[in-house]
This record gives C-alpha cells, sequence and structure tokens, in this order.
C-alpha cells in the first residue's frame, strides 16, 4: 500500500501503523472524546466527568473518606482533595469531621449533588453503560484486565529513575 499524494487527504487505513500505535491512536482519539464530553457534561450539569465519577461514588458509599475515595478512582490524594473542594464550593459534597480524631473526614452529598448523581445518558458513563450493553460480560472483562495491565506498566515507567 502506497503513501497518499502530497496534498491529498487520506484516512487513517490509508496510514497503517502497527498494533501499538494503532492502539495508541485510538486511546489519543477517546482521550480527545473524553475531554469533550466532560467540557459539555460541564456546561449542562456544573460538573466535569471526572467529579461526576467522584459524586457518583460519594453516592454510592455515603461517609467515605477522602484518602479511601483517591484508592476507588486511582488517584493521588492531592488530585482527590482538589476535586472534592471545587465539589463543596459548588454545594455538592459536603464533609464532616468523624470521631476524636478531627482529621477524619467523611464525604457525602448534599440535596443539589444527590440530584446530580442520578443515571444520565447525556454523561459520560451514560455512553460507556451503552457500550458495555453490547458487549459480553467475558469481553468487558478482558478489556478491563487489558486497562490494568496497561495502568501498571506505565506505573512502572513513572517509578524509574531519570538516566
Amino acid at each position: 500500500m502506497g503513501q497518499p499524494m502530497s496534498g491529498t487527504t487520506g484516512t487513517p487505513s490509508d496510514y497503517p501503523l502497527g498494533p501499538v500505535l494503532e492502539l495508541l491512536r485510538e486511546w489519543w482519539a477517546l482521550n480527545h472524546a473524553f475531554e469533550r464530553a466532560s467540557r459539555a457534561m460541564l456546561s449542562r450539569l456544573g460538573v466535569t466527568g471526572s467529579q461526576r465519577i467522584a459524586l457518583r461514588v460519594i453516592g454510592r458509599y455515603p461517609g467515605i473518606g477522602p484518602g479511601d475515595l483517591a484508592r476507588v478512582l486511582h488517584l493521588d490524594p492531592g488530585t482527590i482533595s482538589a476535586a472534592v473542594q471545587r465539589l463543596e464550593r459548588a454545594a455538592l459534597v459536603k464533609r464532616r469531621q468523624t470521631g476524636r480524631d478531627r482529621r477524619r473526614v467523611a464525604l457525602g452529598l448534599t440535596e443539589q449533588g444527590r440530584e446530580l448523581d442520578g443515571a444520565d445518558e447525556r454523561t459520560i458513563e451514560g455512553a460507556l453503560a451503552r457500550v458495555v450493553a453490547r458487549f459480553s460480560s467475558e469481553e468487558v472483562a478482558v478489556v478491563r484486565s487489558f486497562l490494568a495491565a496497561f495502568v501498571e506498566e506505565l506505573g512502572e515507567i513513572g517509578t524509574e529513575a531519570p538516566p
């Protein structure tokens, strides 16, 4: 297969990349689509895709602490802290101190946060739910396993010492 002539418009199939670069191309397309959908959600709902998943987890597990929320979402505690603060400022999440240790915090949704916690087909998770429904549970498990392995490999790169 030859390359398209200079100045012509080719399609992705005109530029075969091999399995690794093809997957990266799809990954970047996914990332771009995720960001675009997240901006649309911010405009329509007042929360980004990432903020909504945090809100949904807090709604599913009222009283969850920020550290556990960070672990559930595979995020750095500082990232969760900033996200929770934004959700608090938007009056969607409330925090309360628990027990004698005033540093321990439990998270919960406000009434306004509970209104956003329901299923919504025009969200990132709504789109994902429609895709998941088209595949068997075994196929979805393979995708989850693949993604977990990729995350693990990327984590190894993140812990390497610079040359």
